[in-house]
C-alpha cells in the first residue's frame, strides 16, 4: 500500500526582498512543488522579479504586516485544499535545504505544528553557526519564550522562528487577526487553548544583517517587549476559559510592569 503523501503548500512572505527573492525561490523550488508568495506591498523591484517566477503571488497594495501575510497564507491553503502549510522567510536566514526535514516530520503525523528552533541544537551547528543575533533580539526571544512556557505549559525554545509547518485543518480552529510582528503571541496562546500538538525541530541560526529594522517604535527593545506582552496578555484574557490557571498567574503585576505607551 502506498503511504499517503500530504498535500503541502510552501508559503513565503516578502517585503522589499529584491536582493534575495530570485535566489531563494530558485533554491526553494528544488524542494517544494507548490509555492505561494505574499508580497506585502514591496516598493522595490520585488514585484517585477516575482513576475518572472513560476509561483503563485498575492500582492498587498500596501504594507499590512507579517501577521496579515500569515493569515493570507493559511486562508489560501484552506481554500485550495492543502493539508499542510510550510512557511519560511525570504532573507536567506532560513535554509531551503531544511524543507525535507519539515516534510519528514509532517509524514510522521504526530503533531499539528512543527516549529523550527534556532536554539534547540547546539552541538554540530553551534549556537551561533551563521552569525550572532542582536543581543536585544535574543534576550527578548528568551524572555517571551520562557513566559509563554510558564503560562501555557509549553516547551518551546524559540517562540519567534518563522520557519514552521502548520496542519491547515487544525489552524482553522483558530481566530487569528493580528497583522503585525506580534502575530506569534496570538498564535501560541490560541494553539495552547485549542490543545494543538506542537513539535520543535532544529534549524540553523543565521543572521546576515543584524541591523535589519522592525520599523517605527518597535526598533526600541523596551517598546517591542511591551508590545509582545500586551498581545500575549490580551489573548490570554480572551482564551482564559480554555487555558490552565497558571496562564493568569501574577497577571495584575505583569500588566502594571509594562510601559504605558502603546504601538
Amino acid at each position: 500500500m502506498t503511504p499517503h503523501r500530504p498535500h503541502i503548500l510552501l508559503g513565503i512572505p516578502v517585503y522589499n526582498e529584491q536582493a534575495h527573492v530570485t535566489k531563494v525561490l530558485a533554491e526553494v523550488r528544488r524542494y517544494a512543488g507548490e509555492v505561494l508568495v505574499i508580497d506585502d506591498g514591496s516598493t522595490d523591484d520585488t514585484p517585477l522579479l516575482l513576475a518572472r517566477q513560476a509561483v503563485e503571488v498575492i500582492r498587498h497594495a500596501e504594507n499590512r504586516g507579517y501577521g496579515r501575510s500569515m493569515q493570507d497564507m493559511l486562508r489560501w491553503a484552506k481554500f485550495d485544499g492543502y493539508e499542510w502549510l510550510i512557511t519560511m522567510d525570504c532573507d536567506e536566514q532560513h535554509e531551503p535545504a531544511a524543507i525535507p526535514r519539515f516534510i519528514a516530520a509532517i509524514v510522521r503525523d504526530r503533531c499539528d505544528v512543527i516549529s523550527g528552533s534556532r536554539y534547540l541544537r547546539t552541538d554540530a551547528w553551534g549556537p551561533w553557526a551563521g552569525g550572532s543575533p542582536p543581543r536585544d533580539r535574543r534576550a527578548i526571544n528568551a524572555t517571551i519564550t520562557a513566559e509563554l512556557n510558564a503560562r501555557l505549559g509549553l516547551s518551546l525554545t524559540d517562540a519567534f522562528c518563522g520557519f514552521k509547518a502548520y496542519r491547515v485543518c487544525a489552524c482553522d480552529r483558530l481566530s487569528l487577526d493580528i497583522d503585525g510582528y506580534d502575530f506569534p503571541m496570538q498564535f501560541w496562546v490560541q494553539a495552547a487553548a485549542e490543545r494543538l500538538r506542537i513539535e520543535e525541530i532544529p534549524v540553523r541560526l543565521i543572521y546576515h544583517d543584524p541591523t535589519r529594522s522592525f520599523g517605527g517604535p518597535l526598533d526600541d527593545p523596551t517598546t517591542r517587549l511591551d508590545h509582545y506582552r500586551r498581545t500575549m496578555y490580551r489573548e490570554i484574557e480572551r482564551c482564559e476559559a480554555s487555558l490552565r490557571p497558571e496562564a493568569l498567574a501574577d497577571f495584575d503585576e505583569a500588566t502594571a510592569a509594562m510601559c504605558p505607551q502603546s504601538v
